[in-house]
């Protein structure tokens, strides 16, 4: 594959994943043989390079850890049957990236940095990409401001970077929600629907509560009325009620567009399901449950996929669901996954080949 950029090539000299197995690798703790690396300053993209994956050397004034001008996307890489390996979507995140991005006042990245450029380094590092079943290469393109003074303001100077690394599943079993009714994630006219750092700061808090408790992950709610239900931990969320996809809308911005998420509406619609994007309460979703409308709940995002949700707490009220009888939640997941990894035809072209 030859990229359409000048990119400078520093490549490794031993490939560290001969001393590793790829299988049953937990979630974001290796990371392949190279990254790639380039720079924001006067006002253009500059030093374009793949090189060793290695420390980076920060200044302590570094803008970005005063003032929070950091971003990211989450994307994966699979290898198929034949040993093809294409990245799912990556279009997508490339606009949300940018989205993103004029959110939080930082420069756009070109098309043929964040695509090109990522499509060379997994193509370099295409070793890396597990071939076993729930494996997959993530992909973190992120961005951050470098400028080295201390000033509430954009920063005029920034990195953007690509690492990539060997995953296997993020939740392997059903979980335990704990619906949250203090602690906000994202409120109207804020940051929700951009992947910035500081959306997952601010969740570390209440999550660790749940955990407290014995919960995995919290069920966010809205910020003025601690009703209207918005996103599971760090994906979106579906519930089925009466043979409906019921999913949180998107309108008031509190809500992350997840790649995910759009691709399950559309499977589910082919799958015969009506969905509906509408706001939905904490109170309608426990009468639907009361009434034994509620069939399956489960969380879709790009690391954990379509994950299953065999509880929600809610005050004093629990919400128990035996996922052994779910019908329509695995059924999307094994399409998504036979997609991804060629065993069925992607009718919608959402395989990127590198």
């Amino acid at each position: 594959m030859n990229s359409v950029i000048d990119i400078n090539i520093t490549p490794i000299t031993h490939s560290r994943v001969n001393d590793q197995s790829l299988e049953n690798i937990a979630f974001g703790h290796i990371f392949s043989d190279h990254m790639l690396v380039a720079d924001y300053a006067d006002g253009e993209w500059k030093n374009i390079e793949i090189m060793p994956y290695q420390p980076l050397a920060l200044s302590p004034s570094l803008a970005a850890l005063h003032y929070g001008q950091s971003i990211f996307e989450g994307i994966k890489a699979y290898k198929d049957i034949a040993g093809n390996v294409s990245i799912f979507r990556p279009n997508e995140n490339f606009k949300r990236f940018n989205i993103s991005a004029a959110r939080m006042q930082m420069p756009l990245v070109p098309e043929e940095i964040f695509l090109d450029g990522m499509k060379t380094l997994i193509n370099l590092d295409r070793n890396w990409v597990p071939a076993f079943k729930n494996h997959s290469l993530y992909i973190r393109p992120f961005m951050f401001a470098t400028d080295e003074i201390l000033g509430v303001k954009p920063s005029e100077t920034y990195k953007f970077i690509v690492l990539l690394s060997p995953t296997g599943p993020y939740y392997s079993t059903p979980m335990r929600i704990y619906v949250e009714e203090k602690y906000t994630r994202a409120v109207t006219g804020g940051v929700g629907f951009s992947k910035n750092a500081g959306n997952y700061g601010a969740s570390m808090y209440p999550t660790a509560k749940a955990h407290e408790i014995g919960y995995d992950q919290v069920l966010w709610t809205d910020a003025f009325e601690h009703k209207y239900l918005q996103e599971v931990g760090m994906m979106n969320v579906f519930f089925i009620i009466n043979n409906i996809a019921v999913t949180p809308s998107l309108e008031d911005g509190t809500i992350l567009d997840g790649i995910t998420r759009k691709s399950a509406i559309q499977l589910l619609k082919e799958m015969g399901l009506e969905v509906a994007e509408r706001k939905i309460s904490i109170d309608e979703l426990i009468d639907a449950h009361k009434a034994g409308l509620v069939s399956e709940v489960f969380g879709a995002g790009t690391a954990a996929t379509i994950s299953l949700i065999k509880e929600l707490k809610y005050k004093d009220y629990i919400m128990y669901f035996d996922t052994s009888t779910w019908t329509v939640a695995p059924a999307l997941k094994n399409k998504l996954d036979a997609i991804k990894t060629g065993n069925e035809v992607d009718s919608h072209g959402w395989m990127i080949q590198v």
